[in-house]
């Protein structure tokens, strides 16, 4: 599913108009990523958490030049399912494949 696709059904499902639909879409994920990009965690209750990982400096190799290399440490986003999500996910993707 794009972002497309969720923005259409968002609107078939609300009757809002897809324009508005699309802003309040666009509105929401620049809200997450400034809030990620700031550090701040994103809490959705019942849907899961956007949240800011650290990955530790490490040893890694450039196969290429047969060197090693130093990755220096970072952070990246990650994104941590709720409980129920993962267990819905898991009963109804079950359910469809045997379907």
């Amino acid at each position: 599913m794009t972002k497309a696709d969720i923005i259409n059904d968002i609107a078939e499902k609300t009757g809002i108009e897809k324009l508005a639909v699309q802003a309040s879409v666009e509105a929401f994920m620049k809200s997450v990523r400034n809030s990620m990009e700031k550090g701040e965690n994103v809490y959705l209750r019942g849907f899961g958490s956007f949240i800011v990982k650290k990955r530790a400096e490490k040893t890694g190799r450039n196969i290429s030049k047969n060197t090693t290399i130093i990755i220096p440490a970072h952070y990246i986003p990650a994104f941590k399912p709720a409980k129920t999500f993962t267990e819905e996910v898991k009963k109804n993707v079950k359910k469809a494949v045997i379907a």
